[in-house]
């Protein structure tokens, strides 16, 4: 199986905060290999979904060493990163800072992998993020929503 994957996410809330999802599909470069992935809360945030839907991207990968390009319309999530904010925040503890929990479970796979990130513009006609988009609405639209336990 190829070694580079090509992660695509978005995230969604119904109000904020609200009923929410992520949505994502994994593309294995080199294969003709792609899976989506969908789940929705009770309540949650965009912000969470968005940072939700990359953790689960990398967690799926279930070897470390893989090259990917996480693609992400969520400036949040891309700027914490290519910015290196998140490492600062990390430094300090993360203090004041929100969505700890998950912020320390992505360094966790952030750190088992070469990962690069793009931003698209979301809802600019980009394929994979349409349907990502349309996964997590979908996903915060069902009957059948978990509990975001680290939402406060």
């Amino acid at each position: 199986m190829s070694k580079r994957v090509n992660i695509y996410t978005d995230g969604s809330s119904i109000g904020n905060p609200g009923p929410g999802g992520y949505g994502l599909i994994m593309e294995w470069v080199g294969k003709n290999l792609i899976k989506e992935f969908s789940k929705g809360f009770i309540e949650t945030t965009n912000n969470r979904m968005e940072l939700l839907a990359v953790i689960i991207g990398l967690e799926l990968l279930k070897k470390e060493g893989f090259d990917v390009i996480v693609f992400s319309d969520s400036k949040y999530v891309v700027d914490a990163v290519k910015k290196k904010w998140l490492f600062e925040w990390e430094k300090n503890n993360f203090k004041k800072k929100k969505n700890v929990d998950l912020w320390k479970r992505f360094l966790v796979v952030y750190k088992k992998h070469n990962i690069k990130f793009e931003w698209i513009k979301g809802h600019n006609n980009h394929p994979q993020n349409e349907r990502c988009d349309f996964l997590a609405v979908e996903a915060a639209n069902s009957n059948k929503l978990f509990v975001d336990e680290g939402f406060i």
